[in-house]
C-alpha cells in the first residue's frame, strides 16, 4: 500500500487569540502581497503558497505548509507575524486519496 499524501495549509485569522479584530485591516492583503507579482494583465496576482482567502465566511491570510520548503524565511516571518500578534491560526490538512493503494 502506497504512502498517502497529506497536503496542509496554515490559516491565519484577521482575530487575536482573545477574541479582538487586528488592525489594521487590510494587514491580510499587504502580507499576501510581500509574495503576490504583476501578471500580464498588469493586475496583482497572489502568490498559490500564500494569498488572501475566505474560511468560515471570514478573510483569512493563507500559507501553503510548502512555503516553509520553497522560501524558509518568508514562512518564518509570516509564522513569526502571526505569534508575536496573537493571531489565531488554524492547520488544515487534506488527504489526496489518489495516493492510497488499493
Amino acid at each position: 500500500m502506497a504512502e498517502a499524501n497529506v497536503h496542509c495549509k496554515f490559516i491565519i485569522e484577521g482575530v487575536t487569540e482573545d477574541g479582538g479584530k487586528f488592525r489594521p485591516s487590510d494587514w491580510i492583503d499587504r502580507v499576501a502581497s510581500m509574495m503576490a507579482s504583476y501578471g500580464t494583465s498588469h493586475r496583482l496576482v497572489y502568490s498559490e503558497l500564500m494569498h488572501p482567502e475566505l474560511y468560515q465566511g471570514q478573510k483569512c491570510l493563507m500559507i501553503d505548509t510548502e512555503l516553509e520548503v520553497k522560501d524558509p524565511s518568508m514562512f518564518q516571518y509570516v509564522m513569526n507575524f502571526a505569534k508575536s500578534n496573537r493571531l489565531k491560526m488554524t492547520k488544515v490538512c487534506d488527504l489526496d486519496e489518489t495516493q492510497l493503494g488499493t
